[in-house]
């Protein structure tokens, strides 16, 4: 007896098979959806470790282990404590750069109460479903009673020193300009946490750019240039490349306008303040950043992307001599507000989910044959 396609068996089985992946592409580049992970609790950002299995923060204040088969750890022990309130909470995780000699692992997040909190970063060696020897190594001086905008994204440049990145705090944005307050800033220190030598403000020793609102997007080149993101408030968000000394702006100029629909600066523009590479009005929310580096998207080769909350969608930037050229939104199929976006050693590229179930999405190549 033969069971036509139509049949709803047969129909709930092709279902089943093909839950968990997706296959789209554009004109140019065709690729695959798979989850990699779901369930997790407002996931913030994930590290790759050498054996091929993951590390991904959850906001409320926990850090797991994904195996490499989609496996998702019991909470890992022994983290420092967080603040979990507001936008506040467990951020990033990044490994140090001799992690399979030392196996030290780097975490930021908010610290403190409701009326003295800051960002802060905590170095630890990872042991099994453990910490061990935490300790806090930095803290922002510049402390605050706002929920908000604690920044909070990590990189090691190649010369081995860290940087931090810091909001402004929402209710503060004035420190952003304030070359003695550490808000709206980021932040170069060594792997110890201790300020970094060579950093441009000698009286204000940690300082390495500033003018800054909420920046949560992060990444270093290859060559080593340094790519930021930023949220403005209604519009202005900016992507910028990042050099010593400099200073971009908030809130003294910039394309975005107040919640309330009041002018927060008459200016887009003034001498000696660094213009955007890219800008976005109305916002779309940046989160994440990824300079893609691997083989597997050959065209996507040293492209920037960035995640967009609101839009629910992935923005590729198309970079040319260190300038954006053309812009792409992708992804949209997955049809939720995007937290991070890294690019994996196998190359393929990694999409963290926002909100509670968040899921860990890998995107591969569809090979045409």
């Amino acid at each position: 007896m033969s069971i036509k396609l139509q049949h709803p068996l047969i129909l709930l089985l092709l279902c089943l098979l093909l839950a968990g992946s997706a296959s789209t592409g554009t004109a140019d580049v065709s690729w695959r959806l798979e989850t990699v992970a779901s369930g997790l609790d407002t996931p913030w950002s994930l590290a790759f470790l050498p054996d091929g299995s993951l590390l991904v923060t959850e906001r409320p204040g926990r850090l797991r282990r994904v195996s490499s088969s989609g496996e998702i750890s019991a909470p890992i022990v022994r983290l420092p404590e967080v603040y979990a309130a507001g936008q506040g909470g467990l951020f990033d995780v990044v490994l140090h750069p001799q992690f399979a000699e030392n196996q030290l692992i780097y975490l930021s997040y908010a610290e403190g109460s409701a009326r003295d909190n800051g960002t802060a970063v905590a170095r630890a060696r990872l042991a099994g479903d453990r910490l061990q020897d935490l300790s806090v190594i930095f803290r922002v001086a510049s402390r605050k009673d706002t929920p908000m905008h604690y920044g909070g994204r990590m990189a090691f440049l190649p010369d081995g020193s860290l940087l931090l990145t810091t909001g402004d705090g929402f209710d503060y944005r004035e420190q952003a300009q304030d070359v003695n307050s550490q808000l709206g800033k980021v932040l170069r220190m060594n792997d110890d946490g201790s300020p970094a030598a060579g950093n441009p403000f000698p009286l204000a020793r940690y300082i390495y750019s500033m003018g800054l609102r909420n920046p949560q997007g992060l990444a270093i080149g290859n060559d080593g240039t340094i790519w930021l993101h930023e949220h403005g408030p209604r519009g202005g968000d900016e992507l910028n490349r990042i050099v010593a000394a400099a200073n971009y702006g908030w809130p003294v100029a910039t394309y975005g306008i107040d919640y309330s629909g009041a002018m927060i600066s008459p200016h887009t523009a003034l001498p000696g303040l660094i213009q955007p590479r890219h800008y976005w009005v109305p916002s779309i929310a940046p989160s994440g950043l990824a300079v893609y580096q691997g083989d597997a998207f050959p065209d996507w080769q040293g492209d920037l992307f960035v995640g967009a909350l609101v839009d629910h969608e992935v923005r590729r930037l198309e970079i040319e001599n260190n300038e954006v050229v053309a812009e792409e939104a992708l992804f949209s199929e997955l049809g939720v507000r995007i937290r991070d976006v890294r690019t994996g050693p196998d190359g393929f590229l990694y999409i963290v989910t926002n909100g509670s179930p968040g899921e860990i999405v890998r995107v591969r190549p569809v090979v045409q044959k």
